[in-house]
């Protein structure tokens, strides 16, 4: 039961509380949720697919109890946890499944459906720390000598390796680099990353090479209308996906005898550990990753215990001669 001190705000809420219940009222919700995510919140198409997914998990289970989403009590969501577990999903899911539920709440909120978060003591599953695999330049470098340069994917798929980890970037932003974003005599290409937002990221000299060489090949395809300003592209002359990059990488690493289990994002990894053992600060690597807080960051510091070690034995003065 809503309390509100304006009758006319009691009104709208029992109006909105009605229209919640309503089956074909809730698809419109959530559409308006959906909307609220693309155009404030400059969510991709990727990530509101994904927020989707998340709710219908939501959706499934109090529409199989017969509840309504403003109905819903803290008890209700710990039940829905719950469920979540059972069904054999890992702590990672869980916690994504979960994140996205109070995205949804928040937004109920904002938007004058709801005057308390029945999500705001809800707790997520412990996630064990993780550190992803990198790749030492000898690594990537092994990688790009596995690439048959005679093949006419051979330059591009060279120039997507020295891109990803001479730039770091995101699977998803390479996908969708452009031509008219490369300043290449300046050394600089702009990205754009989560939430629409654009950087400007340097690129390095190598980088610049095997681009060089891959428009050679570039400049003679019969590249798709629509399609001219991707800076990669399949030989249909349409721009790459995920999923292409995804499985080429993971074939080049088989080629090239790295037992390592790699992706595109272990290139962006490799990246930021490069730069870290350099001596690049974490706030300057955050820039350059893209990072909305340094916390996302923090995932890099990580260095083998080789690199400890012989940090160790450099630098403290009971080692030095």
């Amino acid at each position: 039961m809503y309390v509100c001190k304006s009758k006319k705000k009691i009104g709208y809420i029992c109006i909105q509380r009605r229209k919640m219940n309503d089956k074909n009222s809730l698809t419109d919700i959530v559409r308006r949720y959906l909307r609220y995510l693309k155009l404030e919140r400059n969510y991709s198409s990727n990530t509101l697919d994904a927020y989707k997914h998340d709710l219908d998990y939501l959706l499934r289970f109090l529409s199989d109890r017969g509840l309504a989403p403003l109905d819903v009590k803290l008890e209700d969501l710990q039940q829905f946890a719950a469920s979540l577990h059972e069904q054999g999903l890992t702590a990672k899911s869980q916690a994504r499944i979960l994140s996205g539920i109070r995205s949804f709440y928040r937004y109920l909120l904002l938007d004058g459906y709801l005057e308390v978060d029945p999500t705001e003591l809800l707790e997520s599953p412990h996630l064990p720390k993780h550190l992803p695999e990198y790749l030492t330049t000898e690594e990537v470098d092994r990688l790009e000598a596995a690439i048959d340069l005679s093949t006419r994917e051979g330059h591009r798929n060279r120039a997507i390796i020295e891109v990803l980890f001479s730039c770091g970037l995101r699977v998803s932003e390479l996908t969708h680099l452009k031509m008219s974003g490369l300043y290449l005599q300046e050394h600089f290409i702009r990205v754009t990353g989560k939430g629409r937002k654009e950087r400007l990221v340097p690129i390095s000299d190598k980088a610049i090479r095997e681009l060089t060489f891959w428009f050679d090949d570039r400049n003679k395809m019969n590249i798709k209308p629509g399609e001219e300003d991707y800076v990669f592209l399949n030989n249909r002359g349409h721009h790459l996906t995920r999923t292409m990059i995804l499985i080429m990488v993971k074939r080049l690493g088989e080629t090239a005898g790295i037992e390592k289990t790699i992706s595109p994002h272990t290139l962006r990894h490799s990246f930021a550990t490069a730069l870290l053992k350099g001596g690049a600060s974490l706030r300057v690597i955050q820039e350059l990753l893209g990072h909305a807080g340094i916390g996302t960051t923090e995932i890099y510091t990580h260095l083998d215990n080789e690199s400890l070690r012989q940090t160790v034995l450099l630098h403290h003065p009971r080692n030095m001669k």
